[in-house]
């Protein structure tokens, strides 16, 4: 099953991609990465630095829009970029994601740096259950 593929043709300025999983966990971690390829090359990544999140919504769209919020906002605050991700989501009345992030410090003679993700947006968002689980996002870059 693939993680993510980047949609080319859906907007101009912006980078969006689709992502998929078995659960919205794994739903939720693709949509990470996808994110975080758009900056850099993951692999190269050593997941060396940890940081925990816990976030909750009442919408399922709007949770995924707050995790890869929180995870920008992470980058942007602590020079992080992640590649790995373990993710718990329950629902009690709200949604509830408890995940750690895993990645390293952002080191421009390391790293080649690609698009720089400003924020995450709510144009075009589609979170969908049929088989697997299916996102489609776009980032303002």
């Amino acid at each position: 099953m693939w993680k993510y593929r980047f949609l080319e043709d859906v907007v101009i300025a912006d980078a969006a991609f689709i992502a998929q999983g078995r659960n919205l966990e794994e739903l939720f971690a693709n949509c990470a990465l996808a994110t975080f390829e758009v900056m850099v090359d993951t692999t190269k990544l050593v997941a060396c630095e940890k940081r925990e999140v816990e976030i909750e919504n009442e919408k399922i769209d709007e949770l995924l829009v707050d995790w890869l919020s929180e995870l920008i906002f992470l980058k942007d605050r602590d020079k992080i970029f992640f590649r790995d991700f373990k993710i718990n989501i329950s629902k009690s009345g709200k949604y509830k994601l408890k995940a750690s992030a895993f990645g390293e410090k952002i080191d421009t003679k390391k790293h080649k740096l690609k698009s720089d993700v400003k924020a995450v947006t709510y144009h075009l968002l589609e979170v969908t259950k049929k088989k697997n689980w299916k996102a489609r996002v776009v980032l303002d870059v």
